[in-house]
Order: structure tokens, then C-alpha cells, then sequence
């Protein structure tokens, strides 16, 4: 049961929460870091690894920094140490505006990292550590462009509001999920959210934005199996370990029918117009029908396998606690991601009848609902403009993900929700999210949040107050300064 919140609204109450940040011993601030580079830098040594999470002390780090430029904020934790915080710029009656990101991030092993991923090392033009892409580097895009905007005095049209959160990595249930259900008066008037999911690439000489319209929907499950207990000497002819082996295997021998969801479809179609080698993709009916194709995209792309079938993955198990008892039960625990359009009520049956097995039960541990963001909006429509206006030649498109974010919990209140990140990522560099040598360049971090700049301009300032934008860039997935 979660413990009553603390809200807090100036700095009285920062104390509580903990230092801004615990460099590593001998580490210095970079003098060449720009300064939205070296609050990263800072941001990137505040461990938040979840579990615990101590988020509460990335909220100081930011709170300190809406103390200093007199934005106000306030700031919550549902339990000890599991801070989240907002601020908020009051414009206009046109629907509120939130820049989401999670405050914390998981964990890494320094063991098979080339810099300590909580050092923020600067190395080369990029900033290394655990977050850099997920997502304390997007955090800091939205800060600086939040805080230019504040700082510019022009009148807005509609409210933005920052907003940092614990949990997400979690499930979101003690930060977004949290707020949603506790602090309803947050989201007053809100209707358009940009958080994580998307990113840009280099596709030959173009920059390809993909905008996070859905995403396949979790839905985490605990199989509890039971049967009769004994000494390991004397096995029996089953038992519950077996029982639960048997009806795994079961299952992995019999994955679920492939399907194409509508916004499946259009991902596919636009990944062929666009990316050399993925013909496959244009005729996604024809591609799950013909197994041995289906079958060479899930060699050389999981991920977009992912998005033809509801799937299944087992990363926990659990018996005996001794190596020489026959447990009386046994549990696995599954990551299930659902194809947006999939009721998780009668993917649980289906997945009963799969299992085949009496003595195993299925406990739902996590379940969320599926839903779909427009792309027919004022807010997509303006993504469009600034990346074609800062990255002329550049394409924008609406893409799924296998992942889930904390977008679905606004998505059920009606509110549009885009995963959309203005860095350009190598694809050298997209495997350090969640694995090792997690990393982000100081070029994307300072045209990013530039890019951001230029899209709350683009939809929050009144016409009569924006200036002429900045010329465009020239396509590059950056790295050096």
C-alpha cells in the first residue's frame, strides 16, 4: 500500500531528499562542456539505478535549478526516496503541453563498461553513462528548451509543463502511474504529451524521425505450478518443476499467430520505402504468411519480428532452495508484450489452453491497456514542420514499439501521446540502451534541445510572439564536436 505523498514547493524540503548529485572521487566538471552538456554530465552522476531508485535525488537537481531561474515547481514521493517533480508555464485555453521523462534508469555492471556508467565521463565528443539515452539525455533537451522558453517572457498559447518521474523502468507505478491516479489537478486541461520511443537516424543521406504513435502493451505474468514434494533421491514420475518445464516448452514450441495490426502495417510500409535491404516489409500480409521469411526477420531484427505476434518471454524462475528437495512449487515469471489491438483478458485464456497444464495457475503481476495516438493533430503537424525546417531533406514517421513507456498511462485519459526525441542515433550506438557503454553525443544533446526550443515555439508561443527560426543542419549522426 503506498504511504500518503509529501508535496514539497520550494527548497525547505530539499534537505530531506539528498545531495543533487555524488560525483565519483577525482572526477571534475569538463570546462569545455556547453552548459546543457555539463548539466548532463551532472544529471548522469545522480545515481537513480531502480531498484531503489532514489529518484528523489535528481528531483533536488532539479529543483535547485528552477530555484535559481524562479519557475515554480512542486514536487512528490509516494515513498521515501521515490521523488518525482513538475513545473509549469501558464499560457493560453489551447490544450496543455507535457515534456515527460523518467528519472530513473537500470541497472549496469561497471565490469563490462568502458568509463563507470554513473561517471558521466567526456570522451570524444560524447558524454558516457547509464541514462544517456534513456533517458536523462531527453530530460535535459526538454529542461534547456523549457528554460529558454521561460526566460524569453513570450506569451504562450497553452500551458507546458516539465514534468520528471521515478519508476518507469519499474512499470511507472510510483511516478507516472502514481500522479495519474493521485494528481488528477496535474493534468487539468492537458491534451498533447512528447516523452521517449522515438529517435532520429541516417538512412544514406537522409534523417528518418520515427514519432511513437503505439506500442505493443505489457502485460507480465507469475505461473505458479504445484505438485507433490520429496527428497531429490527418490523423484517422482512428476512434480511441480516438471510440470512448468513441460508447459514451457510447450509454449515455445508453439508461438503465436503472426498478425499485422493496422499501424504495424504502415511502420512496415514506410521501413521499405525507406531503408535499403527491407523489401520484405512492403507486403507485410505476404511476409507472415511465408514462414522462412518471417523466420530471417527474426535473425536480423527481433524487434521488428516482435511486432507481427503477440509474444512471450520467460526471464524468471523459481523451486527448490535446496539442491536436494523435490519442490511442492515452482514459478516462472513472463514478459508478455500484447499487439496493441490484443484484449489481455482473452490472451490470458489463449494462453491457458496453450499451456495445457491443470496444476499451473497464472497470476498477473503487471496489465495495461492498449491504445493509439492520432497522427491527424496540431502537435504531429508541427513535429513535421521543425524537423523538415531544421533537417531539410529529412522524413517523419509514425512507428510502434515492441518496448512500452510511460505514454500509455496518459493515453488512457485521451490525452495524445508521442514518444519523440530529437537526437540522432547511430546505430553504432542504440545497443547501450539497457546494455553496456550507454552513450550520447555533445552534438545531440545541444541541437537537440535547440530542435526542442524550436518546436515550443512552433506550438506554444502566440503567433504574434515567435521569431524567425534557425537555418537547418546538415544531416549527420554526430559524435564529434
Amino acid at each position: 500500500m503506498l504511504k500518503p505523498a509529501t508535496i514539497t514547493l520550494a527548497m525547505a524540503a530539499l534537505a530531506a531528499m539528498g545531495p543533487a548529485s555524488a560525483p565519483v572521487a577525482g572526477q571534475a566538471e569538463d570546462p569545455a562542456l556547453p552548459l546543457a552538456s555539463a548539466r548532463l554530465q551532472e544529471y548522469l552522476r545522480i545515481d537513480t539505478t531502480n531498484p531503489p531508485g532514489n529518484e528523489s535525488d535528481a528531483v533536488a537537481f532539479f529543483a535547485a535549478i528552477f530555484e535559481s531561474e524562479r519557475i515554480p515547481y512542486e514536487t512528490v514521493e509516494p515513498e521515501p526516496g521515490r521523488g518525482s517533480i513538475w513545473a509549469r508555464l501558464e499560457g493560453g485555453s489551447a490544450p496543455g503541453l507535457i515534456l515527460l521523462h523518467h528519472i530513473d534508469v537500470v541497472p549496469a555492471d561497471p565490469r563490462f563498461w568502458k568509463h563507470d556508467p554513473l561517471s558521466g565521463t567526456y570522451e570524444n565528443g560524447y558524454l558516457n553513462g547509464r541514462g544517456a539515452l534513456d533517458t536523462k539525455g531527453l530530460g535535459i533537451m526538454h529542461l534547456e528548451a523549457f528554460l529558454a522558453l521561460a526566460r524569453s517572457g513570450k506569451p504562450l498559447s497553452r500551458d507546458v509543463i516539465f514534468l520528471a518521474t521515478a519508476d518507469e523502468e519499474a512499470g511507472g507505478l510510483l511516478g507516472a502511474g502514481w500522479l495519474v491516479r493521485h494528481r488528477p489537478d496535474l493534468l487539468e486541461g492537458v491534451g498533447l504529451l512528447l516523452n521517449e520511443g522515438g529517435s532520429g537516424r541516417v538512412l544514406g543521406n537522409r534523417v528518418v524521425f520515427s514519432v511513437e504513435v503505439t506500442q505493443k502493451v505489457p502485460l507480465w505474468l507469475r505461473l505458479n505450478a504445484v505438485g507433490p514434494a520429496g527428497h531429490g533421491s527418490s523423484p517422482t514420475t512428476r512434480s511441480a518443476v516438471t510440470d512448468l518445464v513441460e508447459a514451457l516448452e510447450r509454449l515455445r514450441q508453439n508461438p503465436f499467430a503472426p498478425r499485422i495490426v493496422p499501424a504495424v502495417g504502415d511502420f512496415f510500409r514506410n521501413l521499405a520505402d525507406l531503408e535499403a535491404g527491407a523489401a520484405d516489409l512492403a507486403d507485410p500480409e505476404r511476409l507472415i504468411a511465408e514462414p522462412e521469411r518471417l523466420a530471417a526477420l527474426h535473425r536480423t531484427n527481433p524487434m521488428l519480428h516482435a511486432l507481427t505476434r503477440n509474444t512471450c518471454a520467460v526471464t524468471r524462475l523459481k523451486a527448490s532452495s535446496k539442491i536436494n528437495v523435490v519442490a511442492p512449487a515452482a514459478t516462472a515469471e513472463l514478459d508478455c508484450r500484447l499487439l496493441p489491438d490484443q484484449s489481455p483478458r482473452l490472451f490470458i485464456r489463449d494462453l491457458r489452453a496453450a499451456l495445457d497444464q491443470p496444476s499451473i495457475s497464472i497470476e498477473v503481476l503487471i496489465s495495461f491497456t492498449p491504445a493509439v495516438s492520432s497522427t491527424d493533430t496540431e502537435l504531429y503537424r508541427a513535429l513535421e514542420n521543425v524537423t523538415a525546417r531544421r533537417y531539410p531533406g529529412s522524413t517523419l514517421m509514425p512507428a510502434v514499439t515492441a518496448g512500452f513507456t510511460d505514454s500509455h498511462f496518459f493515453r488512457d485519459l485521451g490525452i495524445v501521446a508521442y514518444g519523440f526525441s530529437p537526437a540522432i542515433i547511430p546505430s553504432s550506438d542504440q545497443g547501450g540502451v539497457h546494455g553496456n557503454n550507454e552513450r550520447i553525443s555533445v552534438q545531440n544533446v545541444e541541437r537537440g534541445w535547440q530542435t526542442m526550443l524550436d518546436l515550443l515555439q512552433t506550438i506554444a508561443v502566440e503567433p504574434d510572439g515567435r521569431q524567425p527560426t534557425a537555418a537547418g543542419v546538415t544531416p549527420t549522426a554526430g559524435g564529434q564536436d
